[in-house]
This record gives structure tokens, C-alpha cells and sequence, in this order.
């Protein structure tokens, strides 16, 4: 980095500062603990930076890094043997939160939607965990994933009728 001119350091810590929060945040999501995220997300910005003058060429910068991050995240799962587990604690959260509905039920429902967000391919829960459990903007969403907006759109929308389909097959089952 002490080699790169002036605008490349600059871009590279405003990416930096831009993508860290969320990147965190959509880690621990899958990773489930505080370190296993960090060190994820400290993985995928040293790569990033050995790649970063190549990347400003690129024409999907957040694209190339939002594969980085993931497969960051696919090494640490990999490391310890097992596979994403998207919020899966934010079932007991939302239930201990929902005052006065009937918390059983609550919880009952996330966990049966969240069973039902890990069965959608990758691209359709990643969608769905930014913006529903990221609180992401659609834009926001396809800033991170270095996607149009309209493909985010078009993701949530398929995971809505998927996501539908699944909770209704298993509401009768």
C-alpha cells in the first residue's frame, strides 16, 4: 500500500469504511460469533488490498469483493466443519422481543422462516438476509453485491414466491 499514489490509498479506505459495517454484520449472520465474523472480514479486506489496484479497473469492483467476503466466510465454515446457519439466533431474539404476542408462536414461525430462507439458492438468501435481516435498502443491498438494483429486486421477488410455496407446503405438513 505504501507504493500505491494517493487516490488508490483513499479509494481503498473509503471502500474500506463503506463496506466494513455491513460486511461485519452479514458475517456474524452466517459465522454466529463476533471473532469467527472479525476474522472473516479481516480476511476479505487483506485480500481486497493485495487485488486493490487491479480491482479499481474492474467494471464490478463490489461484485469481486462480495465474492471475496463469501468466500471468506465458506473457508471458516469449512475450517470448523460446518455450514451457514443464517440467523439463526435472531428466532430466540425476535421471540423474547414480541411482548405481547404469544412468544411460543413467534418463535415457532422464525424458526420455520428461517429454515425456509436456507432452502433458496445462494443469491436469493443472500438478497433476503440484507434486506430483511440487515435492514439493507434494495439499493443498498446491490450496492454491496455489486448488482443492479433491479437484480436484487428480482431475487427478493423469487424468494418471496419460494419462500411462500415452502412455508405453505410445510404449514401442511
Amino acid at each position: 500500500m505504501s507504493q500505491w499514489n494517493s487516490t488508490a490509498r483513499l479509494s481503498y479506505w473509503a471502500f474500506h469504511t463503506n463496506r466494513r459495517p455491513v460486511y461485519m454484520r452479514f458475517a456474524y449472520l452466517q459465522l454466529g460469533t463476533d471473532a469467527a465474523a472479525e476474522e472473516a472480514v479481516h480476511a476479505t479486506f487483506d485480500s481486497i488490498m493485495g487485488e486493490w489496484l487491479r480491482m479499481l479497473h474492474m467494471d464490478r469492483l463490489d461484485a469481486y469483493a462480495w465474492a471475496v467476503l463469501k468466500q471468506r466466510i465458506a473457508d471458516r465454515l469449512c475450517l470448523r466443519g460446518t455450514s451457514p446457519v443464517p440467523m439463526d439466533t435472531s428466532a430466540f431474539e425476535a421471540a423474547l422481543k414480541e411482548v405481547h404476542a404469544d412468544r411460543y408462536a413467534v418463535l415457532t414461525d422464525t424458526i420455520r422462516f428461517y429454515a425456509a430462507v436456507s432452502r433458496l439458492p445462494e443469491r436469493q438468501r443472500d438478497t433476503v438476509t440484507l434486506r430483511y435481516g440487515l435492514q439493507c435498502s434494495p439499493g443498498e443491498a446491490a450496492a454491496v453485491m455489486g448488482v443492479d438494483e433491479a437484480t436484487v429486486r428480482s431475487h427478493l421477488g423469487q424468494a418471496q414466491r419460494r419462500l411462500a410455496r415452502l412455508l405453505d407446503t410445510s404449514a401442511e405438513s
